[in-house]
């Protein structure tokens, strides 16, 4: 919280006693492109003021008839008009904290920006639209993989393309020069290192096998091999039916979709999820090794073979029958 909006919060709270103690809150909506006409409605239709005529001459007066900023406020009923101005002047709007997590998706996104009231098609449509990915710089079909998993504020009015900007932003942002330069010498561009990272932080239970799986990724791309990873499996369904699957079956590594790496060699056509700084680093940092195969035992470690004869053995060892497929 800044000074201004410190400021406003102590004025708000010596607004309060001369309200009464049992004085409530209200939640003052003022739209976007509001007037000072309707902003003072609102305020009346809220208890807020007592009269319009008196608020918008108050507002005249010492020049703030113009200085109105769309929010949802909270604000006590029949407080003093300078506070009220204040708060308004200054935005001191209610603020909804919308996180990301490592690996989220674009879907997970759109679930928690659905408590600014934007609903899961206007997220999804906005991390689609061309028009908005290009003036992003974003290689790609969608922003997944392209957003910073992060934590940001966003007022009650903020619309869809504000929340995928202000996420796509803050990834280029904190994107490093060096990883560009590294990429390169690897023979990757941002794409396909973000879609790499995106199979890492899916696959990687344990943040220290990071690198090793990034690894396998890496040799299994240069064997000509499928990446065979089952969370571009998961991702298939989740943007067909908005929903991730439970576990897979025999079947469902058949899935007809471009994003099914057991069926398509080579990356999947995007990232799968949006990864975080350590699996980008993992990826740009791959040992060199001759693993080829690696389980996900129920120890929570990965464990990685070079031969699929070694491989199968790590399967009985650390799988716990019934687990399908074995071919990795």
């Amino acid at each position: 919280m800044n000074a201004a909006h410190r400021g406003a919060a102590a004025l708000l709270l010596l607004a309060l006693p001369a309200c009464g103690p049992s004085t409530s809150l209200e939640r003052v909506p003022i739209p976007p492109g509001s007037s000072l006409r309707a902003a003072a409605d609102s305020l009346k239709a809220h208890g807020v003021i007592w009269s319009t005529t008196y608020f918008r001459m108050r507002a005249r007066w010492v020049h703030a008839d113009r200085s109105v900023k769309a929010g949802v406020y909270q604000l006590p009923r029949h407080a003093p008009i300078p506070v009220i101005l204040h708060a308004l002047a200054i935005g001191d709007a209610m603020h909804f904290r919308i996180t990301l997590p490592q690996g989220g998706t674009i879907i997970d996104l759109a679930h928690a920006a659905g408590r600014l009231g934007i609903s899961t098609d206007s997220i999804l449509a906005a991390a689609h639209d061309s028009s908005l990915l290009h003036r992003l710089g974003i290689d790609g079909p969608s922003a997944e993989g392209w957003l910073l998993p992060e934590t940001f504020e966003f007022g009650q009015f903020d619309s869809a393309r504000t929340v995928i900007t202000r996420f796509a932003t803050a990834r280029l942002s904190s994107w490093d020069a060096n990883w560009d330069v590294q990429a390169k010498a690897q023979g990757l561009d941002r794409r396909e290192l973000l879609t790499l990272a995106s199979l890492v932080e899916a696959e990687a239970a344990n943040p220290a096998d990071r690198a090793l799986i990034a690894a396998v990724y890496r040799n299994r791309l240069k064997r000509g091999m499928p990446l065979q990873a089952d969370p571009s499996i998961e991702y298939s369904y989740l943007i067909t039916s908005g929903a991730r699957k439970g576990r897979l079956s025999d079947v469902d590594y058949r899935l007809d979709s471009p994003w099914n790496t057991y069926l398509h060699p080579g990356l999947p056509p995007g990232p799968i999820d949006n990864p975080s700084r350590d699996a980008i680093e993992a990826v740009l940092a791959a040992p060199r090794v001759p693993y080829l195969y690696f389980v996900a035992g129920g120890d929570g470690r990965s464990h990685f073979a070079t031969t699929y004869p070694e491989h199968l053995r790590n399967i009985r060892r650390y799988l716990a029958p019934p687990m399908a497929p074995v071919s990795r």
